[in-house]
């Protein structure tokens, strides 16, 4: 059963919370940020059992009454499905998962009724960033006057939050974890803190780290030899966006850039510098829905352009 020493690096969060329902000071609203992977979810999970008492093992299974825990999600053959559900099926969307004013609706519709086995509510919506302006306004109310409930939002950092959400909520950062934390959480994951490029990937999230480990072992294998090395001649090199633009999704794609320009950081070279800067418009050619097979063609040409 998790509880606050499960919870590597983020003591003084846990504190705070821990204050604000010993002291019953309790906000209407928390906003939870920081980076993926960091533990986020587990300090938001840990606060929900202090907000709710008991039954710990119903918020554990996902299963008690009074919480209603909110996931972005994609949209797949008219249906809603979070981003477990589309791994599950193998589902690869273009664009990433969102929270969608449906879900807001169904929020509004939980917290309409009375708590069933606690004294309140609580909600807790994942990765808020991802709300669109119509969605966030329409939360704007509930925040303001939840009733008996609290509400709990993870995301990244407030830039990409409306100030009107901001703004009615207390703010709890959370920070990516020092090298003797990773080691900690990733202590049963040897091959994961052996490997500096992955760790550098990582920039102190371990969820971030076992997640590129993963995304490395899934790659093809004929796309793993030009992970070193990129093709240094023109046909090769088409053959290879071919091949990117067929066999990775966007975001594996996006994550595959953010890999080679860590893995060639780790490698001095004397073109270190140059790669690194293509990859970097790679990246925001991506990012703007450019056609990704052109975006590698681009790319890998102009690398062996360098090296003729």
């Amino acid at each position: 059963m998790l509880d606050s020493l499960t919870i590597v690096g983020h003591d003084r969060a846990i504190a705070l919370l821990q204050q604000a329902v010993a002291k019953r000071h309790i906000a209407p609203a928390y906003l939870i940020t920081g980076p993926g992977g960091i533990g986020r979810s587990l300090v938001v999970r840990y606060f929900a059992k202090l907000l709710l008492g008991g039954a710990a093992h119903k918020i554990d299974q996902g299963n008690h009454p009074d919480l209603l825990w909110v996931q972005p999600t994609y949209l797949h053959q008219g249906n809603r499905i979070s981003v477990p559900e589309a791994v599950s099926i193998g589902y690869k969307s273009k664009s990433p998962p969102v929270i969608r004013i449906e879900q807001i609706r169904e929020i509004i519709e939980f917290l309409g009724r009375s708590p069933l086995e606690s004294s309140r509510q609580v909600v807790v919506l994942e990765e808020a960033q991802t709300m669109a302006e119509a969605t966030a306004n329409a939360l704007l109310k509930t925040l303001e006057e939840p009733g008996r409930a609290t509400l709990l939002l993870i995301a990244t950092g407030i830039d990409s939050l409306l100030n009107t959400i901001v703004s009615r909520c207390q703010r709890i950062p959370l920070h990516p974890l020092n090298p003797d934390q990773m080691s900690r959480v990733l202590a049963r994951r040897p091959e994961i803190l052996a490997d500096p490029v992955i760790m550098s990937l990582a920039q102190g999230s371990p969820g971030a780290a076992i997640a590129a480990w993963q995304q490395l072992q899934n790659l093809p294998a004929e796309l793993k030899t030009y992970l070193g090395q990129f093709p240094d001649q023109p046909l090769a090199a088409m053959h290879l966006a071919r091949d990117l633009d067929k066999s990775l999704s966007l975001e594996e794609q996006l994550w595959l850039v953010d890999y080679l320009q860590h893995y060639h950081w780790q490698h001095p070279s004397i073109t270190k510098v140059e790669t690194i800067a293509r990859l970097e418009t790679a990246k925001e050619h991506l990012t703007r829905y450019v056609q990704p097979r052109l975006v590698w063609e681009v790319t890998l040409l102009g690398f062996t352009t360098s090296i003729g």
